[in-house]
């Protein structure tokens, strides 16, 4: 019997180039004749473009061209466009550089395009600019209140879209049945991506073909040959190819279709050479979309005995200062639609304001909505088990959905097709030793010892779909994935797919998959990705749809092989296709194994075609495109412990319990690895990391001095467990995990804070839980209490 690969923990095989440095990432990539591109920014957030003077850049040694945005629109280079659309709205124009007014500091004005990068950047600093400075808004609140400055005079009062969710009346039905309405202010704020690898491009023209090739940082190629093709520049699909080679990491930034790809795409025309542009960190700060940024009012409607009945929601998304790619769904369908949660609310009603700001535009960033609806809902069931007098726990579980529920239809929109929420909860109290961390806490109390503990049980969406769904609700892309196997004449086994890797380990846990499917040693299977020259057209990873979605795909494909495969050696077995098997790597007729044929047989005999059924076609390959029926549902529950230190207000993380289902698990190493990099970067959110503008529209937190992020003393070792509930339509039953730590880390660590500092009275307070936050908390209970006194 040949060993399964499903399941098994190997180490990845894309791993040892990766820490060796022999990667091939997009700045690694060196052609003859290479040029460089630098960006000539705004360094304000709001104002009018007056003049540009490049002579002194121009004289400069080395430089070869300088492109202003007259420069594009004057060649018919189009706004970049968005990629969601929701009625009514309001889309202001995003130029891949700026023509007449920039909108937000880092907004381009001018392009360098020079023999060195150092040239490139050394010639921004002689071109002069000259503004007319404006106003601006960077707060979302703000800039909806009534004399806000005006970013763009296509969305008046800087509305971009008013939308809404649930029944409004039922709600307030319940409302009014409530014994108790517990409310909750609550800022989300504005985090940066910050992937380890910084956005690059580098584009090169072959003038005898009118063709394009783009090397670039991107997690899903096609949509960006579709959206900087089709809709920006013009260029007919198959003369524009969109390579994405290793990427160092993208959280969903590297979605997006961002400006520096369409200028060096038009410079490399131009001056008739390749172009690279690679950003430096302080760029990628005031360029790369940003994530989270809201402002929210909840209510929830209760009873007594800890009943949820509704819950109202007023949310104000900030969107920066351009829609990019998905931003429009990701506070609206990737956002309301979960606020359900695991619980058994009667009714939601949601209300979601999109608004235009003087800052950079925001988008998905690691679980795109959902962090941002988990934590509404688990902060507001944590405050009210509080005011209540009950355990967190236990308003949890007298609320979940029981398994004889499913599905379950919530009262906004989605359908839940599976669940088992309370082995997954046990499992982690088990884990952590609840009660009796519970009795020590209290003993910790009584010595001036803070301690705190947090709990989220969280369900996300993924694998957006299906597609005429998806479509109906504004997405400008299918949400199908496809795949390409081909099996050569020697036996090996090539997997084109539309899903792009980019961390995930795709090249060993997709190969485990079709190793079991296919019957053949995992060695012998090869993924390839990234390359729209390549491949069938897919849509990329995000949203953790890779495994449910781009491998569901894959297998359906190997499928397809393996019956033909079997019509192949029933041929050449002179058997009957219905007694055909496939076992331990054979082919063999039922019951007599001695009469088989090996996987290298058929494959060979499928290539050379000598004695082959006449009704069959040469070659041994199969396509298959996979669009899901539904989403899928990942859940589980986080547990996080935090001790707060009252004389200094240093917050630490001291233990972190995580139980998930994510469905059969492929490669236990690789699940644990995303589980580990999503709680630190949530962990990051709750504790550390924030995005400040001033008053005046600054970005004062643009490098490491002043953005804090997580490091390995911050965190703890994990304690992981997991329980297996299938998804009911696809093929093997998969769900995503990619994004689950970071979904469910954010509230679990918020609640252990609020949880530890119960005893100085703090109902709630607002993220990052930075020790000069918590110090001044703890410090104000402590003259209050004295002034009683």
């Amino acid at each position: 019997m040949a060993e399964k690969m499903f399941g098994k923990a190997l180490k990845r095989v894309e791993d040892p180039r990766f820490i060796t440095g022999t990667g091939n990432y997009t700045d690694d990539i060196a052609v003859h004749g290479m040029v460089h591109a630098a960006m000539v920014r705004s360094p304000y957030p709001h104002a009018k473009i007056k003049s540009i003077d490049s002579s002194a850049a121009l004289a400069l040694p080395g430089v070869i061209a300088i492109l202003t945005g007259k420069d594009l629109v004057g060649a018919g280079i189009n706004p970049i466009p968005t990629g969601w659309l929701l009625p009514d709205l309001k889309i202001s124009a995003h130029h891949a550089i700026q023509p007449e007014e920039v909108n937000h500091v880092g907004d381009i004005v001018a392009a360098i395009i020079a023999e060195t990068r150092a040239i490139a950047e050394d010639a921004v600093a002689l071109v002069d600019v000259d503004y007319d400075v404006l106003e601006s808004v960077s707060l979302g609140s703000t800039a909806l209140a009534a004399g806000a400055v005006q970013v763009h005079p296509e969305a008046p009062g800087n509305l971009a879209f008013d939308w809404t969710i649930g029944d409004a009346a039922a709600t307030d039905a319940e409302f009014a049945k409530a014994d108790k309405i517990v409310k909750l202010e609550l800022r989300n704020h504005r985090l940066v991506p910050n992937a380890i690898e910084p956005r690059a491009s580098l584009a090169e023209y072959k003038r005898a073909g009118d063709e394009y090739t783009l090397h670039t940082t991107s997690q899903n190629p096609h949509i960006h040959r579709v959206m900087i093709g089709a809709f920006v520049m013009g260029i007919p699909e198959h003369k524009l190819r969109i390579v994405s080679p290793d990427v160092g990491g993208g959280f969903g930034s590297k979605i997006f279709q961002y400006p520096e790809e369409v200028i060096v795409l038009f410079a490399a025309k131009k001056v008739n050479r390749p172009v690279k542009w690679t950003a430096r960190r302080s760029e990628s700060f005031v360029s790369d979309a940003h994530g989270r940024d809201h402002e929210t009012v909840a209510e929830a409607a209760v009873m007594n005995d800890g009943t949820l009945l509704a819950l109202r929601v007023n949310t104000i998304a900030n969107l920066g200062a351009y829609l990019t790619t998905f931003a429009p769904a990701v506070p609206t369908y990737l956002y309301g639609t979960l606020l359900n949660g695991t619980y058994k609310w009667k009714a939601i009603h949601a209300h979601v304001r999109g608004v235009y700001t003087n800052t950079v535009g925001v988008d998905a960033y690691r679980g795109a909505g959902r962090p941002e609806a988990t934590y509404v809902v688990e902060r507001i069931v944590s405050t009210v088990a509080r005011e209540l007098g009950m355990d967190p726990v236990d308003i949890r579980r007298k609320n979940f959905i029981q398994p004889s529920e499913f599905p379950y239809q919530t009262p906004v929109a989605l359908q839940y097709d599976s669940g088992n929420y309370e082995p997954a909860m046990d499992m982690a109290l088990e884990k952590l030793g609840y009660k009796a961390l519970r009795a020590k806490q209290a003993e910790m109390r009584k010595q001036g010892k803070y301690i705190g503990i947090g709990v989220c049980t969280y369900l996300e969406a993924c694998g957006l779909a299906p597609s005429a769904l998806v479509g109906s609700l504004g997405a400008q892309a299918g949400q199908w994935e496809s795949a390409l196997v081909r099996v050569a004449a020697t036996g090996v086994v090539e997997v084109l797919t539309g899903s792009h890797s980019h961390g995930q380990g795709h090249e060993t846990a997709f190969a485990q998959v079709v190793a079991d499917e296919l019957q053949v040693p995992v060695e012998h299977v090869v993924l390839v990705h990234g390359d729209t020259a390549r491949l069938p057209h897919g849509w990329g990873s995000y949203g953790s749809r890779s495994a449910p979605v781009g491998l569901s795909a894959i297998t359906m494909a190997c499928r397809k092989i393996t019956d033909k495969a079997k019509k192949i050696a029933a041929h050449l077995l002179e058997a009957s296709v219905e007694d055909m098997e496939h076992v331990d790597g054979k082919y063999q007729v039922k019951g007599v194994p001695e009469r088989s044929k090996s996987f290298f047989e058929v494959a060979l005999m499928a290539h050379l075609a000598h004695n082959y059924p006449a009704d069959l076609e040469p070659g041994l390959e199969a396509t298959h495109f996979y669009d899901p029926k539904n989403f899928v549902y990942p859940f589980g529950t986080h547990l996080a412990v935090v001790e707060v230190d009252a004389d200094t207000g240093r917050t630490k993380l001291i233990r972190y319990v995580c139980v998930d289902d994510c469905g059969p698990i492929v490669n236990p190493l690789i699940v644990e690895g995303q589980v580990h990099g999503g709680v630190a970067q949530g962990m990051g959110q709750a504790l550390l990391e924030n995005t400040v503008y001033d008053a005046s529209g600054q970005l004062v937190s643009g490098s490491y001095l002043e953005y804090t992020m997580p490091r390995a003393d911050d965190m703890v070792q994990l304690e992981i467990g997991h329980t297996v509930t299938p998804s009911p339509h696809n093929p093997l039953g998969l769900k995503g995990i990619g994004e689950a730590g970071t979904i469910a880390s954010t509230a679990a660590v918020a609640n252990a804070v609020i949880d530890a500092l119960e005893p100085f009275g703090v109902r709630h307070m607002d993220m990052p839980f930075t020790s000069e936050k918590v110090w001044q908390v703890i410090h104000a209970s402590q003259l209050a209490q004295a002034a009683d006194d």
